[in-house]
């Protein structure tokens, strides 16, 4: 094996550091821009006239851009593109490819970083360090190590034996015809991950931006653009969802779906998918990783400390906006009665606002659709006999959308906010006997249809191994005494099972498998001349 890339250090900006200045001049420049943003089809700017705003969800007067959406003759347009680039892209060469997309890499870590953090922040309502993790850091490895992985494909997946006169080998092709990549607000890493990797690999893509992000994901493909990327291999074209999924689900060329986002819409894609199988060329990949509902569970003899930190955290950074974000804790009586008051005190400690003041931890939820979901599940808690509000519980969206750190605590470990997809600053936590851990585990299995993360807080290794067990299936990314947030690309490859997704682990080798159609190929050296076979001789 080749040495592999090492991932990309994180920046602190702690108070009066380089990098801090720079993203507060860079956060100053774009809060006194509207960025005009159009639809990129063959490597030509469109402006479509057809147009709305993104603004800042913890300032939600002030637009930070107008957006050129693609209608279907846009989107038609962009499936053409990017079906006759590839041969072109191919003909590049991994090398060339992959040169493009580590120079992509550089620019982020270079120049190009406070811009994309800058408008992270403020399209998205991230803190800085969270914009760091995300828009920096994870994009850079995505680049650096997915390149790394298709580089080493052509070397570990040759045939073992190639027998006198033969020679076997394998051409590690991609796809025929365009990917559709269907991107998510959350992470500008992910948004520009779902179209890149198959490209790698030699796909071309066709890329729907989600609406609440096409600002950060305008100045990713920017940058994608600046590294050298050749027109129609990737398009980016802001839609709505029916006009995209009826254009490239109708093309014969459709060779698969790359997605992030929630459950019913790709459960949707998938049955219109195979609906439409008798008039495609080929099956089609489908790829997606979609809702969670991320579990902590605390066994009786853990690191108490450790286990309010994980909760607080993985709670409540960028405002529970996050596939992995804690969303449901079983925690014993014995552990809860010493750290609920606790735990309530920091949660009342944390800071929320505008993330240009860096001494917020939390911001404003993505919109006004958002806010309204994750207030409905608060304020039915506050009216359900079996929840209590302990901590939070307020809301305001008069400047931005902003809902308070809550935490609820349920006596009916299958009450709605236990087991359902919240997406917001919202922890259920259900209390249970200390005698009955095992028997928790298996509850912890069985409420929830999804199974993308989950943590277990535990200091006895047998213990571990119980809940390890127990739990095999019930989270695709799975922690011991931490967070189930934070997975790093090369270090934890991302994605669940169940209702969770496809489970092709971005970040890691596996997902980029699935963008490509080996063809085996048997080169004979010697060539048969006569036809009989021993076994035919009448002797």
């Amino acid at each position: 094996m080749s040495n592999h890339p090492e991932n990309e250090p994180v920046l602190g900006y702690a108070p009066r550091s380089s990098e801090r200045v720079a993203l507060q001049v860079e956060l100053n420049r774009q809060m006194n821009e509207v960025v005009e943003i159009p639809c990129i089809i063959n490597g030509e700017r469109v402006f479509t006239g057809t147009t709305t705003t993104q603004v800042i969800p913890h300032k939600h007067g002030h637009i930070i851009a107008n957006v050129h959406l693609a209608g279907k003759d846009e989107i038609a347009a962009a499936c053409d593109a990017a079906i006759n680039a590839q041969s072109d892209w191919i003909d590049m060469g991994l090398e060339a490819r992959c040169a493009i997309f580590e120079k992509c890499a550089d620019l982020l870590a270079g120049n190009w970083r406070m811009k994309v953090n800058a408008a992270t922040m403020l399209n998205q309502s991230k803190t800085c360090f969270q914009a760091e993790i995300d828009s920096a850091c994870e994009l850079i490895d995505f680049w650096r190590f997915n390149c790394h992985y298709a580089r080493e494909f052509h070397g570990l997946y040759q045939p073992l034996v190639s027998p006198k006169g033969v020679q076997n080998s394998t051409e590690i092709r991609p796809l025929e015809g365009f990917v559709l990549a269907i991107t998510p607000f959350n992470f500008s890493s992910i948004a520009a991950n779902l179209p890149s990797a198959p490209a790698i690999v030699g796909c071309t893509a066709v890329w729907k931006p989600s609406r609440n992000s096409y600002h950060s994901n305008y100045v990713l493909m920017e940058l994608m653009m600046e590294a050298g990327l050749p027109p129609g291999v990737i398009n980016f074209v802001p839609s709505s969802g029916p006009d995209i999924s009826d254009v490239c689900l109708s093309n014969a060329e459709f060779a698969g779906v790359h997605f992030t986002g929630s459950t019913a819409v790709f459960q949707g894609l998938w049955q219109r998918i195979g609906q439409a199988l008798p008039e495609m060329k080929s099956y089609p990949r489908i790829v997606g990783e979609t809702g969670g509902k991320d579990f902590v569970v605390a066994h009786p003899n853990c690191d108490e400390q450790g286990l309010l930190v994980a909760l607080l955290r993985g709670a409540f950074e960028y405002q529970g906006q996050k596939c992995s974000a804690a969303s449901r804790a079983y925690v014993p009586t014995s552990v809860w009665n010493r750290i609920s008051s606790p735990l309530c005190e920091e949660v009342k400690k944390i800071k929320m606002g505008d993330v240009c003041d860096f001494t917020n931890f939390m911001s404003a939820v993505i919109d006004q659709r958002a806010f309204d979901k994750i207030t409905g599940y608060i304020n039915r808690a506050k009216e359900n006999p079996d929840c209590e509000i302990i901590v939070g519980g307020g809301s305001d969206d008069s400047v931005g959308w902003y809902i308070e750190p809550t935490i609820i605590v349920s006596s009916n470990p299958k009450s709605e906010s236990m087991i359902e997809e919240i997406f917001g600053p919202v922890l259920t936590v259900y209390v249970y006997d200390d005698a009955d851990f095992e028997a928790t585990l298996q509850l912890c299995d069985e409420s929830s249809p999804y199974a993308l993360t989950g943590s277990i807080f535990a200091t006895d290794e047998g213990d571990i191994d119980t809940a390890f067990n127990a739990l095999r299936f019930t989270a695709g990314n799975f922690y011991i005494n931490d967070k189930p947030t934070g997975a790093a690309v090369a270090q934890q490859p991302f994605g669940g099972a169940r209702a969770s997704g496809t489970n092709d682990k971005a970040g890691g080798p596996l997902n980029l498998l699935r963008w490509i159609s080996p063809r085996s190929v048997k080169h004979t050296i010697d060539i048969p001349h006569d036809w009989e076979y021993a076994f035919m001789s009448e002797d």
